[in-house]
C-alpha cells in the first residue's frame, strides 16, 4: 500500500478531538493540539477522537473539514484558537491551515480550501 495523498498519520501525544488543528509534536511524526495562531500548523485531525500514543490521520487533502472556534464566512483566512480550532483572521504574522469553503459558527465542522502558510 501507498502512501495515501490526503492524510499522514502521526502519533498523538496528548489527546486530539475530532477536526481540530494540530501541530508537530516533541516526537518525529507526532502531533499535538495546536494552541495559538502563531504555532506551526500542521493542518486537521480526522474524524475520531484520539488519545495521547494513538495514530491520528492529518489531513493534508487540498480540501478538509476543521471545527470552528467562532463565526467565520466563506473566504476567510483560518487559524488557530488555543483549543484547536478554526478562527478567522487578519492578523499579520499568523499561520493559515488555508481559507473557508463555506460559513459557519461556533463548533460547526466545515471544508477549507487548504493552503498553509503565513498571513
Amino acid at each position: 500500500m501507498g502512501i495515501s495523498s490526503d492524510f499522514r498519520g502521526r502519533v498523538a501525544e496528548g489527546a486530539i478531538a475530532a477536526h481540530l488543528i494540530v501541530k508537530g509534536g516533541a516526537a518525529a511524526m507526532s502531533c499535538v493540539l495546536a494552541a495559538a495562531a502563531t504555532d506551526k500548523l500542521l493542518g486537521t485531525s480526522d474524524e475520531l477522537d484520539h488519545v495521547a500514543g494513538e495514530m491520528v490521520d492529518v489531513s493534508v487533502s487540498p480540501i478538509a473539514k476543521v471545527r470552528l472556534g467562532g463565526t467565520v464566512v466563506a473566504g476567510d483566512a483560518l487559524t488557530s484558537d488555543a483549543n484547536g480550532k478554526a478562527i478567522a483572521t487578519t492578523t499579520v504574522g499568523n499561520r493559515l491551515i488555508g481559507f473557508a469553503e463555506i460559513g459557519g459558527a461556533l463548533n460547526d465542522v466545515i471544508t477549507y480550501l487548504r493552503a498553509p502558510g503565513v498571513l
